[in-house]
């Protein structure tokens, strides 16, 4: 057998990490660009969140400003949205655009929006079982008589796939409430919201990509495992 990392089965994970750096390049020069484009009403991106979480009741949801570039997040446990310096302080129309995804979330938690709550109980089992599947997967590689290792590295990676899967309809779930939320409540007017619909595009591509490259290695070990056999 190939060594591992480099064995004709790579092959498979290429579509997906090109898609993954085209992603990362797609959203990063799709917010530079629109982080330059002032909003016509003026709103920072914590102005445009509070307006959109006390439209829909969550005015005990708080704002809380955190440092980092595009480390914006809803936390579901304390109901804290934090955002980052430029979304937090920036009046530009990805400040509000990010702004209102996160938002999108609070909306989802406060309606008990079903995929969301479903990624949120299975999250410490993922970030367990993703962590240690590796161990099980080199020791299943490097011993060629164990592979029930590589089964049991292969089924606990599989929950890392599972949970990948289930974001996407959470993150489209998110855009789509903010492009609404963002129009109904007058953050941007209705000429903007094609340009935040491209911010929230790009983004979401990531997560696709996330997705693509997880779907891509579970295929990749399961060939190995049987080639193995």
């Amino acid at each position: 057998m190939y060594p591992f990392f480099y064995d004709s089965t790579m092959i498979i994970l290429i579509p997906a990490i090109i898609l993954a750096m085209y992603a990362q390049s797609k959203v990063k020069s799709t917010y530079a660009k629109y982080v330059r484009i002032p909003s016509k009403k003026g709103y920072t991106g914590a102005d445009a969140a509070r307006a959109i979480l006390d439209k829909n009741g969550l005015s005990d949801v708080n704002i809380q400003h955190i440092g980092g570039v595009l480390s914006d997040h809803y936390d579901p446990r304390t109901r804290v949205l934090r955002l980052s310096d430029q979304v937090y302080r920036g009046t530009s129309i990805a400040s509000s655009a990010i702004a209102a995804h996160e938002v999108g979330h609070a909306i989802q938690h406060a309606k008990s929006y079903a995929p969301l709550i479903f990624r949120n109980a299975i999250v410490p089992v993922v970030n367990f079982a993703s962590n240690l599947s590796w161990f099980f997967i080199m020791a299943g590689l490097i011993f060629a008589g164990m592979q029930s290792l590589l089964d049991i590295g292969i089924i606990l990676f599989t929950g890392a796939v599972i949970f990948q899967i289930v974001t996407l309809p959470v993150e489209f779930n998110a855009s789509s409430r903010a492009l609404s939320e963002l129009e109904s409540v007058g953050v941007l007017t209705r000429e903007e919201i094609p340009q935040s619909k491209k911010v929230l595009n790009a983004a979401a591509l990531t997560y696709v990509a996330a997705t693509a490259t997880a779907v891509a290695q579970l295929i990749r070990l399961l060939l190995i495992r049987d080639r193995r056999r």
